[in-house]
């Protein structure tokens, strides 16, 4: 009886999470039963976009960022066949789902499978810039038709109406709760009992075991793309005729962290936890909607959303062996690599290399009066440089010790937030004031890193996106916390005495900042902490075996990379004279540029900022988009370790042929790559 009872628990073990959730919405944002029947609706809406962030996940084991995109085109497709052609419903409706399905299996085989054998990170990266791309071709669609539409809504073909108290429902919400669980129902029978969905099974359980098997993985996975893309397909298309489609705008991210949230409590891969978790998130944001005033809504759900993730990140058990592959598979990026020592004996090289330091140190440091560039780009290059330092603290955190963070913007702004008001209401000077503010981004990020411990790849990459969304929407919010500056930042004088009111002043102070954060990584990269970071990186059980303690240096990476941006928050606050927070899921561009420019490197940071802020500055409007999603998508391509790793590997070569007319041959050999002194070291 024991032993029956307690199996049954077991298989009702999938609803504890979605009856949190609706507890908490009953007990703190209680609402009447129309607003109930409107969270089904939204989170019919929301599962439909995780179950395809779901299916990419157990196949390709990565977070599919584009999921969204994915039925963006397809749905702007169907709605202009609609609306501008004067197309049937159903036929228009069907037509899409075609589209949709080509277009999941077309951005598989075309770009996806591109990066088959890649590290998760890079396909990560490369879902970002294949979403963004996405959504210029939906910006441009349009055009065809010679149409302007904007935020639209679809309406249904048939007409339908029913009241729930002040709530009145139509056939839209109706399609909305009867097509998404049907297309629920209709992926499980797929997934049971066809052989389709075996293949999938098989795939997503270990790919190498199914491919010796006969199972061709890499078509399983274009149609697992397509089916996702049907999903997210669906998802819009509903979302049309209930909230309209922001046609050439975003998405949201706050559909985005809902799915998350889902995937995040059901440990990835429990589609009925996912599922139930969609529509119990759905139930809590309408709650919210109906208790809080308009503009604090939205910073509430983030909130609690991002507290359920860290909650059932923390509660979470460990899945064996699968949870071992989603660790090993989540290394970093290849890295630059140096000129081999041999190469250096040819005449003349050394001089190059010291020339070219010398060009970029006076391009640099004469920037502000080569008289060709006006106060504006001073200011921007100002901004430029101090990405840069945040972008180091990314390569510290993420291209070193292999923790990938998806947050970074949330330690910039604690120190931001915190300098202003060190400055402005405690009379604090800059610099110790900046320095403080490192200290409690240090601080912050080990708050972020002891959980994290635990976790790696796709677990700590949901939570550090959730931290940022919930600390920039909530906890930096002075709708709800009056400690946050709001008014004009002036720049207190360095030391008590350098005036750095001028843009040119203030730029130096900013290349001052990357210059002292360049020199200290540069030095913890060479030293024993840099290079044990690394070790634990490539093979933490190995690095172990030979004493090196991997929590306390993963903890160290953690304090170092919060500490920087922190610092660099702090200074970005004084120079733009206003604490402004940046908009809800920033840190993910800023993880594109560094993954970009060459993540762990030194240049490789500067480029990465140079390539990011110089599209988002001077290109205007879709131009913006194609710049970093097409731009991502190619340099991934053609050089994994970003434009850095493109620079060293062309360099080398030259050099080999080079060296080979002096009679100078590379080989694989230690001593030949770093040196006796290394070696020793």
């Amino acid at each position: 009886m024991v032993f029956r009872l307690g199996a049954a628990l077991r298989r009702l073990s999938w609803m504890v999470w979605p009856a949190a959730l609706l507890v908490t919405q009953q007990l703190l944002f209680p609402a009447p039963a129309g607003s109930f029947v409107s969270g089904l609706v939204l989170g019919s809406i929301t599962s439909l976009v995780a179950v395809a962030m779901y299916l990419v996940y157990r196949v390709n084991n990565v977070l599919n960022f584009a999921a969204g995109e994915l039925g963006l085109l397809p749905a702007v497709f169907a709605m202009l066949l609609i609306l501008e052609s004067g197309w049937n419903w159903y036929l228009s409706f069907f037509l899409a789902l075609l589209c949709a399905a080509v277009i999941g299996v077309a951005t598989e085989f075309l770009i996806v499978r591109r990066f088959f054998q890649s590290p998760r990170l890079v396909l990560t990266v490369a879902t970002l810039g294949i979403g963004e791309l996405l959504a210029v071709f939906a910006l441009y669609l349009p055009a065809w038709w010679d149409s302007y539409l904007q935020s639209q809504r679809l309406q249904a073909p048939f007409s339908f109406r029913f009241d729930i108290g002040s709530r009145v429902f139509d056939a839209d919400h109706l399609l909305a709760l009867v097509l998404g669980p049907a297309a629920m129902v209709a992926l499980v029978l797929v997934l049971r009992w066809t052989r389709i969905g075996i293949a999938i099974r098989a795939s997503a359980e270990l790919p190498s075991r199914a491919g010796l098997l006969g199972i061709p993985v890499k078509a399983v996975s274009s149609i697992v793309w397509g089916i996702a893309a049907v999903f997210a397909f669906l998802a819009l298309f509903l979302r049309s005729g209930v909230y309209g489609l922001p046609i050439g705008g975003s998405l949201g991210l706050l559909l985005l962290l809902r799915a998350l949230a889902a995937l995040t409590l059901g440990r990835l891969d429990h589609l009925p936890t996912i599922i139930g978790v969609s529509f119990a998130l759905g139930v809590l944001q309408e709650g919210i909607v109906w208790n809080s005033q308009a503009n604090e809504a939205e910073a509430k759900m983030a909130a609690l959303t991002g507290l359920a993730i860290v909650l059932g990140l923390v509660f979470r058990r460990s899945r064996g062996f699968r949870s071992a592959l989603d660790v090993t598979s989540w290394q970093a990026v290849g890295h630059a690599r140096p000129i081999p020592r041999v190469f250096l004996q040819i005449p003349g090289i050394q001089v190059a290399r010291g020339v070219v330091f010398l060009v970029i140190v006076i391009f640099f440091a004469g920037f502000p009066y080569w008289g060709v560039f006006d106060t504006t780009v001073v200011v921007r290059m100002g901004l430029v440089l101090l990405y840069a330092v945040i972008m180091l603290s990314l390569g510290v955190l993420t291209g070193w010790s292999g923790q990938l963070s998806l947050g970074q913007m949330a330690f910039a702004a604690v120190g931001g937030a915190t300098g202003a008001w060190l400055t402005q209401k405690a009379g604090v000077g800059f610099v110790a004031a900046t320095a403080l503010a490192g200290c409690l981004g240090a601080l912050f990020s080990l708050v972020v890193g002891i959980p994290a411990l635990r976790m790696r790849g796709t677990y700590l990459a949901v939570t550090t996106l959730a931290l940022e969304l919930t600390t920039v929407q909530y906890f930096l919010n002075p709708q709800f916390f009056s400690w946050v500056p709001v008014e004009r930042i002036t720049r207190p004088p360095l030391f008590g005495t350098i005036n750095w009111e001028s843009s040119q002043a203030a730029y130096y102070v900013c290349l001052v900042t990357l210059t002292i954060a360049c020199v200290a990584v540069a030095g913890l990269k060479n030293g024993r902490i840099g290079r044990v970071l690394v070790a634990l990186r490539d093979n933490e059980i190995a690095a172990e075996a030979y004493g090196a303690r991997a929590s306390q240096l993963k903890l160290v990476a953690f304090a170092i990379s919060g500490f920087l941006a922190a610092v660099a928050g702090s200074v970005i606050a004084h120079h733009q004279q206003a604490f402004n927070v940046t908009p809800a899921g920033f840190s993910i561009v800023v993880f594109m540029g560094a993954v970009v420019g060459g993540l762990g490197s030194i240049s490789g940071a500067i480029i990465g900022s140079l390539f990011w802020n110089g599209s988002w500055y001077w290109l205007q409007g879709s131009w913006r988009l194609l710049a970093t999603g097409t731009g991502v998508l190619v340099v991934l391509l053609i050089a994994p370790a970003g434009i850095v790793g493109l620079w060293a590997d062309l360099r080398n070569l030259a050099l080999r042929k080079l060296g080979a007319r002096f009679g100078l041959q590379e080989t694989d050999s230690a001593e030949d790559l770093l040196g006796n002194e290394d070696l020793e070291r």
